[in-house]
């Protein structure tokens, strides 16, 4: 059972932890619950979209979404699993962490928690002996989770920035500045600017930056090409660079998201 037959479900008990292993429904649409949620994704990439970004969910990672916030979920991968806990929020304003989205990588202790898990499904109660534990998962995330990624992706429904933003996003190889791009859809580089700015609230190159750094994630996980390749695939002229880059966005390496086991086997 997916995640939007099982909203009514997950809602029974306002005190239950809720445990749900599976393997993630191609796309979930809007929705929210009253619980808040943990979702670690294996076996590939996850995007949760709300209604003005869109984040990315790479391997070794979980997503924690507060109580009452309205999101999507989209995975690429038909065999990717979730790994979801839905947690009481009694006690959440006692930390700010507990009421704000964020993605966060997991360590080998949450790791190894979270596999500990898999073993169990549906409701945990005040008074079962699961809860101790699933609890405590709850009680160490801000401990854990200091370090929040920061590869989200603003989101516009306007037409016209949609076509300037698929462009880049097909072309996302080629060397690209905001005089190529305004000359390419025949405005000046101060107007685009400017729409850049009102529509999605980021400058042109922070917007092509994320973009970049998102196909990156989808790359190295698809493990199918050299760290050199998705460099000059994501319109790097050298490693260095992409390096670089790619830990000024998510203060890691490129090249430690290649070790990275990504199953709870």
């Amino acid at each position: 059972m997916g995640t939007i037959a099982s909203l009514e479900e997950i809602e029974l008990f306002d005190d239950s932890i809720f445990v749900m292993h599976e393997k993630c429904e191609k796309f979930i649409p809007f929705h929210m619950h009253s619980k808040s949620q943990l979702t670690y994704v294996e076996g590939g990439l996850g995007y949760v979209r709300f209604r003005e970004k869109l984040y990315v969910i790479p391997a070794r990672h979980y997503f924690w979404i507060p109580a009452g916030v309205e999101h999507t979920f989209t995975i690429g991968n038909p065999a990717t699993k979730c790994r979801t806990l839905f947690f009481h929020t009694y006690g959440d304003s006692q930390n700010q962490f507990y009421n704000k989205v964020g993605i966060y990588p997991v360590n080998d202790l949450l790791f190894q928690m979270i596999k500990f898990t898999e073993q169990w499904n549906g409701h945990s109660l005040p008074d079962d002996e699961r809860f101790v534990f699933l609890q405590s998962i709850k009680n160490i995330l801000p401990q854990l989770s200091n370090q929040a990624l920061s590869v989200a992706l603003p989101f516009t429904e306007n037409e016209r920035m949609l076509k300037i933003l698929a462009y880049l996003e097909d072309n996302l190889s080629e060397s690209h500045t905001l005089q190529s791009i305004s000359s390419k859809f025949g405005v000046s580089e101060r107007t685009l600017s400017r729409f850049f700015q009102a529509t999605l609230n980021v400058s042109f190159l922070q917007y092509l930056k994320l973009l970049r750094m998102a196909k990156a994630f989808r790359l190295i996980v698809g493990n199918e090409h050299s760290l050199a390749d998705i460099a000059f695939l994501c319109g790097y002229q050298s490693l260095s660079s992409f390096s670089n880059t790619f830990y000024q966005v998510t203060k890691t390496r490129p090249s430690e998201h290649l070790s990275m086991p990504n199953s709870l086997v």
